[in-house]
Parts: C-alpha cells; sequence; structure tokens
C-alpha cells in the first residue's frame, strides 16, 4: 500500500479507495457516454467507413465490454471491478451503450465497495508480493508468464469457436434465402420443410 495510505485508519483509507473507484469509474462511463452521443448526434455519413463506424457506435459495437453487458446484464458493471483492465472495457461500454446514468451509478455501487475492500486490506499485499516475486525470480517470470500465454490461447480458441458457428450459420441463412425455420412463408412454399 502506498505509504500516505498505510498511515491513515482503516475506514478513512477505505473511503478514499471507494471514492477513487467511483470517480474513475464515473469518468470512464461518461467518456463513452459523451463520445458515443456527440459522434450520433453531429455525424451523419452516407457511405464509406464514416459510416459504418457510425452504425458501430450507433449498434453498440462488437467489443467485449458491449458483450459482456449484453451477456450478463447489469451485473458486468460490479463483477467488471474484480478485474484488471476488463474494468475499463466495462465502464466504457456502459456508457456507449447508453445505460442511464442512474442504473450504471446503482450498479456501480457494489463494485466500488468490494474493489475499496480489496484493497484496502489484501489487494496491495498480493500486488506487491505478485511484483516482487516476478522482478526477483526468473523462476516466478516464467510461471507469471504461463499463465498469461494460456489465457490468450483460451481466449482466441474461444473466439476462433465463436467465428467457426456464426458463420455455419450465415452458410445455413444463405442457403435457406435468408428465412429461418419459424418463416411461415417459407413453409408454405416449401411444404417439405
Amino acid at each position: 500500500m502506498p505509504e500516505f495510505l498505510a498511515s491513515w485508519p482503516f475506514w478513512l483509507t477505505f473511503g478514499f479507495l471507494y471514492l477513487g473507484a467511483t470517480v474513475r469509474g464515473q469518468a470512464m462511463y461518461w467518456a463513452g457516454r459523451v463520445v458515443t452521443e456527440q459522434t450520433l448526434r453531429r455525424t451523419h455519413p452516407a457511405a464509406g467507413w464514416l459510416r459504418r463506424i457510425h452504425d458501430w457506435l450507433e449498434g453498440g459495437g462488437a467489443d467485449r465490454g458491449i458483450t459482456a453487458i449484453r451477456r450478463w446484464g447489469l451485473f458486468a458493471v460490479p463483477l467488471s471491478y474484480l478485474t484488471v483492465g476488463f474494468q475499463s472495457m466495462i465502464q466504457v461500454a456502459a456508457g456507449v451503450l447508453r445505460i442511464t446514468w442512474p442504473r450504471y451509478s446503482l450498479a456501480q455501487v457494489p463494485g466500488a465497495l468490494a474493489w475499496a475492500a480489496i484493497y484496502s486490506t489484501i489487494g496491495w499485499a498480493v500486488w506487491e508480493a505478485a511484483l516482487a516475486a516476478a522482478a526477483g525470480s526468473p523462476l516466478a517470470l516464467g510461471a507469471l508468464l504461463s499463465v498469461v500465454v494460456v489465457l490468450l490461447a483460451t481466449f482466441a480458441m474461444h473466439r476462433r469457436k465463436e467465428r467457426r458457428a456464426a458463420s455455419v450459420l450465415l452458410v445455413a441463412a444463405d442457403r435457406d434465402g435468408g428465412r429461418g425455420p419459424d418463416d411461415a412463408a417459407a413453409r408454405a412454399s416449401h411444404p417439405d420443410r
């Protein structure tokens, strides 16, 4: 823990860290929201890459934070505080998706409380121990790099599996002429379906 926080009473340290987590989360949320709002309001491209960007912003895009919020709803916001790096993506994604400020702020409270509790107790000690172990021991550094490689490989395999599934669905949709199996007109014109 930084020296200036170590000398403070626990509740003051906890409150400071909670406030810091809340302010940072709000800043990330508003950065995503304002940039998206201003872009959508001030631009109306007709074609080309600008139109694709406009459509991406309007539709929410496809990055991981947006996908997580769409999959898990607002539960992704407090859970993101238990991660490193992914937290920023979720907070910006909440702004890009234009989740209302009161809903985002309420969802943020348990996450910021958990973050403050972790870092005002064992969080800094664990972080400093991991950095010291990695810096002082080639074996610890190798183990840390191995964990990172395994996580990246797992993520890459998961993405590849999702792409294959999406391409299979596109091929099936092309074969059906874009109609799904529940399309009544398709069933009427092709009784064997």
